[in-house]
C-alpha cells in the first residue's frame, strides 16, 4: 500500500507462458517493492521471474538471499 493506502501493482517487461522477464541496466540491484511483488505473482503462477542485469552489476544481499529462498521463482541473469 501506498502512503494513501491505495494498493501499488507492477508489470514485467516482457512475459512468456512460463515466465516474466525485467530488465535492469544498472551498477547495484537491490530488493525493490517491484521485485517482491513480482516473485510473489512468479511464485503464485508456477513461473520464473528472470531478472536481466549487466556482467558488472553487484546484486545486494537481501536480493540474493530472496533468489535462494525461492530458485525456482526468481533467477538473475548476468548478460552483455
Amino acid at each position: 500500500m501506498s502512503s494513501n493506502q491505495v494498493p501499488r501493482g507492477t508489470l514485467a517487461d516482457a512475459e512468456s507462458q512460463d515466465a516474466m522477464y525485467l530488465f535492469k541496466k544498472t551498477s547495484t540491484l537491490r530488493l525493490t517493492y517491484q521485485i517482491r511483488l513480482l516473485t510473489y505473482f512468479a511464485v503464485k503462477s508456477q513461473r520464473t521471474l528472470v531478472i536481466n542485469v549487466p556482467r558488472c552489476c553487484i546484486i545486494h544481499e537481501s536480493l540474493q538471499t530472496l533468489a535462494e529462498q525461492f530458485p525456482q521463482s526468481l533467477r538473475i541473469d548476468k548478460v552483455d
